[in-house]
């Protein structure tokens, strides 16, 4: 459960990566939602199970060092 919380994290650093550097968010052009900002119940959905991996990720990284 803590790996896949943690790639599931770093896909939503790759996501805001390709924000960053060529204002593309992958998640909104895949959900149909439209371009960055956009969003719809499934980019909404996507972008809360980024969140929570993000925190557990943050939890299992910490209790690790």
């Amino acid at each position: 459960m803590e790996g896949l919380a943690i790639v599931v994290a770093a896909i939503g650093a790759i996501n805001w990566g390709l924000v960053g550097l060529f204002g593309l968010d992958l998640v909104a052009a895949i959900s149909t939602a439209g371009r960055f900002g956009d969003t719809n119940v499934v980019s909404r959905a996507v972008y809360v199970i980024f969140g929570v991996a993000g925190v557990i990720a943050l939890v299992v990284l910490s209790a690790n060092i």
